[in-house]
């Protein structure tokens, strides 16, 4: 079978290679063509454009870089039909993919959706826009099933890619002795995320936030995508290190961290480190997302427990008085840490299904006959 395959971000190639790994031991004739990253080019697709020159965040700077966009999306549909795939599998990225998906079902190809956009944040009645594009759909947040549900549509729940990423880590990568004099791990990680737009808002804040801990330890989850000088802020510091492309080693050997809202939040959770979440939007995208979100948590952790278990700071919340104080509290309070870790003890029962990238590729395999 022949599969062409549609990442736009860094954990959808992280999750993409994953399934690519998998469908392979199931269809050892399948050949990958597609859009993604590293992780899918070492999985064994062909890649036809790196995310990495379409990772744009935010509505504003959507709309800033639409021509390129456009040309992306031109891009794709050609290379999908001088290929002819027998199915489109398409992960995330929703404006993006649901392009793609539009174009695909017009053409005649069958179309996969793995991990959907966040309809059931930003506008609910957008999955109403994908559904006549998708022959099926495979969710993996427990939650999601019953929201598509609600649209006539029947979704696979498949379990979570990131817990058996982690497992996968925990199960190769034994807990190393990186432990101050009381056995208590000293290291605060700084998961600031991948993209320059998110760079240039939360590294300041973090760097004001570890000036006020001069004795304390730090290590920022660098990425090698980005030019080391996006980090200059925090690497300058002399209590902070930075590791590259070692983030599960990093959360493996951490005591707290702060880390940007996203799949990071999630992965901090299920390594079970007690975590800050912030997040700073440019003021436009801001002020429309929160015309248009429609849930009450932004971080996956809250969302999947469905009630706080983790701090959120968002826009001026986001301030450096305000996160330093509760850093210090993961910190120093023991009872603290300790029912974040329940709410996390939660999550991880409600998320562990099997291996979500093996559930997903047999079905996938199965639907292909």
């Amino acid at each position: 079978m022949r599969y062409y395959i549609v990442a736009g971000e860094r954990s959808g190639d992280l999750h993409g290679s994953n399934l690519v790994k998998a469908i392979r031991k199931i269809d050892h004739t399948s050949q990958f063509r597609g859009f993604g990253g590293e992780f899918m080019q070492q999985a064994g697709v062909d890649l036809t454009v790196n995310y990495a020159e379409m990772a744009f965040m935010g509505l504003a700077e959507l709309v800033t870089n639409a021509n390129k966009i456009r040309k992306y999306i031109r891009l794709c549909k050609a290379d999908i039909l001088s290929n002819k795939p027998d199915v489109i599998i398409l992960i995330d990225y929703g404006g993006f993919n649901l392009q793609i998906a539009r174009f695909g079902k017009k053409n005649e190809f069958k179309i996969f959706y793995y991990i959907p956009p966040k309809y059931w944040a930003w506008y609910p009645g957008r999955a109403l826009w994908l559904k006549p594009y998708v022959d099926h759909l495979f969710v993996i947040l427990p939650f999601e099933k019953e929201f598509f549900k609600k649209f006539q549509w029947e979704a696979h729940y498949v379990g979570n890619p990131v817990l058996d990423a982690i497992k996968s880590h925990l199960s190769n990568h034994p807990l190393s002795n990186n432990n101050d004099s009381n056995g208590k791990r000293s290291l605060v990680a700084l998961l600031p995320g991948s993209r320059k737009q998110e760079l240039k808002r939360i590294i300041p804040l973090m760097a004001e936030v570890v000036r006020r801990f001069p004795a304390h330890r730090f290590a920022v989850a660098a990425v090698n995508n980005l030019d080391p000088v996006w980090y200059k802020e925090l690497r300058d510091l002399k209590n902070v290190d930075l590791i590259f492309e070692d983030t599960y080693n990093l959360l493996q050997n951490a005591t707290a961290a702060i880390v940007t809202s996203g799949t990071a939040t999630l992965e901090t959770a299920l390594f079970k480190v007690p975590q800050i979440v912030v997040y700073k939007a440019n003021a436009i995208t801001y002020r429309l997302a929160k015309l248009l979100i429609k849930v009450e948590f932004v971080s996956l952790v809250n969302l999947i427990a469905g009630r706080h278990v983790v701090r959120e700071m968002i826009q001026s919340a986001a301030n450096s008085d305000d996160v330093a104080q509760e850093l210090g509290r993961l910190l120093e309070d023991g009872a603290y840490r300790a029912k974040m870790i329940e709410g996390y003890d939660e999550i991880i029962k409600k998320l562990d299904t099997g291996s979500a990238s093996e559930n997903a590729a047999r079905l996938m395999v199965s639907y292909l006959g």
